[in-house]
Formats: C-alpha cells, sequence, structure tokens
C-alpha cells in the first residue's frame, strides 16, 4: 500500500493516546514467563510485541518473529534457558542477515545448546534448552543492548544467578537501565557499576501489576511535526511518566533546539510549539537513544537545520541499514547529506522537491520519519503498511492531527 500525504494547514491541535512501549512491553513478557505472578497493562500493539507473544505461547516447534529484532534476540535467551523445550527460531529474509553471534556466544559459553540452520552468525536457529549453571559472562559493551539485556532477563531464573562483564565502551546505557528497572521492580536484586553488571538468582515473585508507559520513540514523530507546525500548535500524548525508563525519552530536551516545549501534566504529555527554531547546527550524539535519529535528520531537513548526529553505529544492523536509507530518501528531496558507519551529517536546505516518493526498505521507522514533512510539501510513502511494526494506528492518528492520506 502506497500512501499520498497533504495537509492543508500547519496550525496542528490534537489529542493522541499511543500504546505501551515496546521495549518495555517484550521485556516484561520474557519476565511474565519466569514469573507467572506478574500481570500487564497497556501492552504494546506492536506487530513485534505479537510476535513475541505467540512465540512464548504456541507449542510448535517453529516459531516465526518476522521483522521483530527484539523477539529474536530475548527469545534466543530465554529457550536456551528452558530445559526440554526444543525451538527452531526463524524470521524474514532480513531477520536472517541480522547478525546474532555475539549473543550465541554468550549463550554458549554458559552452557547453552545453539546451532545455525544456516548461515553462521545468523538465523535461523536451532535450541535446545538446557539448565545454565555457569554465573559469569563477558559480552562487547558496544553492540546492541538488546543482546545485553537478553541475558539480563533469563539470569534471575538460572540456579546460580549471573555476572555479566561489558568489554570496552557502553552503548545504549538506557536500555541497561530500563531492564535493571523491571528487574528491580519484581524485587530482583541486580546491580550495573562499572564494567559490570550482577543479577541474583530469584525463583518466585509476588503476585504484581506492572503499568507500561506509552512508547517514546513513538512520540518523535509528533514532536516532529510539531517542529515544522506553525507557533501554538499543540498537541496532547497520553500516557507518558517524567522518570521515564526509556532513553529516547531525551525528546523532551533535544526538541528544544526546534522550538518545542514538553509538559508534563498526570500521565500526559503536552507539546507546544511556542518559538522558533534555533538555527545553529544541531550538534548530538545519539548513541543511547539511536532509534530517533532518522525523525531528527528528517525535522532538521524539513526545517533547513544542518545537523552533525553521531553514536549511530547500531543502525547499520537494523530493519535496514538506517543510515544509507536516509542519505538516500533525503537525497532524493534535495538534501545535501553524507554518513559514515556511525554518523550523519545534513547541510541546511533552502529547497525540498515534491511529490517523491519515499522507499521504506521493510522499516517501520522510515515510514513514520518522513510522514511529518506533509506539512512541508506533498509526498509519497512506499509500503506504508510497515508502520504496524510498531505503530498500527499510525497512520490514523496522522489523519486525526490533521495529515490527509490518500492510498494510491
Amino acid at each position: 500500500m502506497n500512501l499520498q500525504l497533504n495537509t492543508t494547514t500547519t496550525a496542528l491541535d490534537a489529542e493522541i493516546t499511543i500504546s505501551g512501549s515496546k521495549s518495555e512491553s517484550n521485556r516484561l513478557l520474557i519476565l511474565q514467563q519466569l514469573y507467572p505472578n506478574l500481570h500487564i497493562e497497556n501492552l504494546s500493539d506492536s506487530d513485534d510485541t505479537h510476535h513475541l507473544q505467540d512465540a512464548l505461547s504456541s507449542k510448535k516447534e517453529i516459531a516465526d518473529i518476522g521483522h521483530a529484532g527484539t523477539a529474536m534476540r530475548f527469545l534466543t535467551a530465554f529457550f536456551a534457558s528452558q530445559q526440554g523445550v526444543t525451538k527452531i527460531l526463524q524470521g524474514s529474509d532480513r531477520m536472517h542477515n541480522r547478525p546474532i553471534e555475539i549473543l550465541v556466544d554468550a549463550l554458549r559459553s554458559l552452557g547453552a545448546d545453539i546451532t545455525y540452520l544456516k548461515k553462521e552468525g545468523y538465523p535461523p536457529l536451532k535450541i535446545v534448552g538446557k539448565e545454565l549453571t555457569k554465573n559469569t559472562v563477558s559480552i562487547n559493551g558496544n553492540v546492541s543492548s538488546q543482546y545485553i539485556s537478553a541475558l539480563m532477563l533469563i539470569a534471575p531464573s538460572l540456579k546460580n544467578g549471573l555476572s555479566i562483564e561489558l568489554v570496552g565502551k557502553i552503548t545504549s546505557v538506557p536500555y541497561i537501565n530500563m531492564t535493571l528497572s523491571l528487574l528491580h521492580q519484581l524485587e530482583i536484586e541486580a546491580s550495573f557499576s562499572g564494567q559490570n553488571i550482577n543479577i541474583s538468582p530469584k525463583t518466585a515473585t509476588n503476585n504484581q501489576t506492572i503499568v507500561v508507559e506509552s512508547d517514546w520513540s513513538s512520540a518523535s514523530y509528533f514532536y516532529s511535526l510539531i517542529a515544522m507546525s506553525a507557533i501554538k500548535s499543540t498537541v496532547k500524548l497520553t500516557a507518558y511518566k517524567e522518570n521515564s525508563l526509556q532513553g529516547d525519552s531525551s525528546l523532551a530536551t533535544i526538541y528544544k533546539h526546534f522550538g518545542v516545549t514538553t509538559h508534563f501534566e498526570k500521565n500526559s504529555i503536552i507539546l507546544t510549539k511556542n518559538e522558533a527554531h534555533i538555527n545553529d547546527t544541531l550538534i548530538q550524539d545519539l548513541k543511547n537513544a539511536p532509534d530517533i535519529a532518522q525523525t531528527i535528520a528528517v525535522t532538521c531537513f524539513g526545517l533547513g537545520i544542518a545537523c552533525d548526529l553521531t553514536g549511530l553505529h547500531t543502525l547499520k544492523i537494523k530493519e535496514t541499514d538506517r543510515l544509507e536509507a536516509l542519505r538516500e530518501e533525503l537525497t532524493k528531496l534535495g538534501a545535501s547529506i553524507k554518513v559514515t558507519n556511525e554518523s550523519l551529517h545534513l547541510k541546511p536546505s533552502t529547497k525540498i522537491n515534491k511529490d517523491i516518493q519515499i522507499s521504506t526498505y521493510n522499516d517501520h521507522r522510515m515510514a513514520m520519519a518522513f510522514a511529518p514533512l506533509a506539512l512541508k510539501t506533498t509526498l509519497v510513502i512506499k509500503e506504508a503498511k510497515v508502520v504496524t511494526k510498531s505503530y498500527r494506528n499510525f497512520w490514523n492518528d496522522m489523519n486525526k492531527i490533521g495529515v490527509d492520506t490518500c492510498e494510491l
């Protein structure tokens, strides 16, 4: 499905409810399998979360998780620790080209029985669950935090707990802290100090309900819309916490550069365009929040602002090579942009080309990051249904805020 986007107004005013964080939901679903007394409210309605739920509930030996990277990483560790369970984990063609060797090596060092069924270092995997009794493991700290969180999530269920040594520079720390905080909410003894994570074993927890905060990555697209809108535009988003576990909550600070203020009110945030954007180059290290890089780059382009974004090395192995995808699509729109293996450099633009077809590369964030440009020009988003991976109601919410969509 291709969608043509346009809007007749730049004065926005809407109230949007966004479902629970995919990152929190998927962590909690693994913990719920280990501790059935845990109850979860406001789960994400994303495809990724549905794939994870289906894999956890299915009695079939083969679990297909599509494009869901968190599901692949978390389930690899989970099933490896489930004695007597045999699972084959497979996914989309892109998933079979996303590396998982670092996590598999770490699990094998703990005694896990995992076999590559096709290409060495990549899914699909055959996993024969075993009791893992070794309690120390080392893993590089600059890899995807999902590898580290996958180990952390199973750690309290292991007989002897787990000590994880992070080797070298550590990236995506907020996502490690998110996992740590969820363990603490279940009264599991866990610490993260320096290069070491230590988690004690715990056999059971008390009855507890955790309400998942709404997804900050999804909020980023509304930040972008407000940034590109007229002064005094406002949108209210629910449900959010001022002391968030999500690294992408840094949006509230970053988007001040674009004239957007964030006001916390009970369980909501109110975004308002109160002043003009700052024309100075935006210089931002996004190593702790790489998922908002696409949104920020498109916002800068739409406003004619230069940006230098760093800390983006993990974007090379996402649903697509997001840095190359951004370079390709922004160039079509008229941008002057350079990317490296870990950074993006955009020069200020004075013109935005019209009626450009934006390719999405099977990447939900490509579709959603470019959608706010409808306030600046008419454009077409190709394969627009890809957004369901993380945000099923995205296009309905775009209509609600004033972006018109027409299926081609």
